[in-house]
């Protein structure tokens, strides 16, 4: 069953209001002035939206979802502070398919919020692992993400190995599900 707005019909992509996404892991958009962002699974680029709000100077994403990723580049094209590029990528091609889009890109912030489920679905965990790494390697401050608590482990390992360590634990979040930030300490 897919689940849709009552009033509109249009297929709803995320649990909750945008802003739910950010729950306990709000000290980051103090932190936005000046900081790039990577936005994995963006949707329709709303959480983007709110570092750009916030002083952000770049916001990148990539969603696999062709409607959403046009309405971010629809949104961002009205704003001239920020420099902003989404792209359509299937995750499933590992890192390959986010440097075709995105060239040797390296970030503040790299956001998985609510996506490291879904890529298990479609991802060998040796791909998902790479991925991860991967991913975590671009981050040059902070990864921030919204993972369920049996996914935990997977990116702790991950992002130690590439040069991160977890720093924040949130379980204030109902819906989004814990949040977790880990900063570079190598």
């Amino acid at each position: 069953m897919v689940d849709r707005d009552p009033a509109s019909g249009i297929q709803r992509r995320v649990a909750g209001a945008h802003n739910v996404r950010m729950e306990g892991l709000y000290d980051l958009i103090l932190r936005a002035r000046g900081m790039s962002v990577f936005d994995v699974g963006c949707n329709r680029g709303m959480v983007g939206y709110e570092f750009a709000n916030n002083g952000a100077r770049l916001v990148h994403g990539c969603d696999s979802y062709d409607k959403g990723i046009e309405t971010a580049r629809e949104v961002f094209s009205d704003i001239r502070t920020v420099q902003s590029k989404f792209e359509i990528v299937d995750l499933s091609k590992g890192p390959d398919a986010l440097r075709k889009a995105f060239g040797q890109g390296q970030y503040d912030l790299v956001l998985l919020l609510a996506i490291v489920h879904k890529l298990k679905r479609i991802m060998t965990d040796e791909n998902l692992r790479a991925l991860m790494v991967f991913l975590g390697r671009w981050a040059t401050k902070y990864v921030a993400g919204h993972v369920k608590e049996d996914e935990f482990k997977l990116l702790d390992e991950c992002m130690e190995q590439a040069g991160l360590v977890r720093i924040h634990t949130s379980f204030i979040s109902e819906e989004g599900g814990p949040g977790l930030i880990w900063k570079r300490v190598k």
